[in-house]
């Protein structure tokens, strides 16, 4: 049978067609319910159009793993929504039989406007980011892909931003692919 991946979130996840880079990446079927802007807590409102996509894939079809990315700078401006949402599609998803993992995201490219007009280091955003999201696979006892750990150690000698300063480059969204299918793999060898 072959394996299915859901992806949860907004632009970060699929700029570039990230999804495509991931099923090429992994042999898997990628289905991405996605909208640019979206919150995780979107996903769990059956109010909105996103939001009833996401409950009725999870409640009528099958998935092998769900990966769950929050808006960009949700972790840390808007935390306890982010840690309730976590936890509630976490919840869910087990209840489907999948496996949830966490997409961890980077911090604004470093000196870009974005990050000046927020008034926040880039060191700064990068820890705070990490920290919630480990915190968040933690209690939830969910797989992380660290990405945003990834952009932190090699943003200085390559080119992981859009022009934006804030939306991964094709590199950028490639690096994102891999990191989730290394951490899906890694599960994979565990299981066997």
């Amino acid at each position: 049978m072959d394996v299915r991946i859901l992806m949860l979130g907004n632009s970060f996840t699929f700029t570039n067609h990230m999804p495509q880079m991931l099923a090429q990446l992994t042999g898997a079927e990628v289905v991405h319910h996605t909208r640019g802007g979206a919150r995780l807590s979107e996903h769990l409102n059956p109010r909105t159009k996103l939001g009833a996509l996401t409950q009725e894939a999870l409640d009528k079809e099958h998935w092998d793993y769900v990966v769950l990315q929050e808006m960009s700078h949700g972790p840390i401006t808007a935390p306890s929504s982010f840690f309730a949402s976590v936890e509630q599609l976490c919840n869910k998803i087990r209840e489907n039989g999948a496996v949830p993992i966490l997409y961890a995201t980077w911090a604004y490219q470093r000196g870009g406007a974005k990050l000046t007009a927020k008034g926040w280091d880039y060191d700064e955003m990068t820890h705070k980011m990490s920290e919630a999201y480990h915190k968040a696979a933690r209690e939830n006892h969910a797989l992380i892909a660290d990405v945003g750990q990834k952009f932190y150690e090699m943003s200085d000698t390559q080119d992981l931003y859009a022009a934006d300063g804030v939306h991964p480059s094709e590199l950028g969204s490639r690096i994102a692919a891999e990191t989730i299918a290394a951490v899906i793999q890694e599960q994979k060898e565990k299981l066997r």
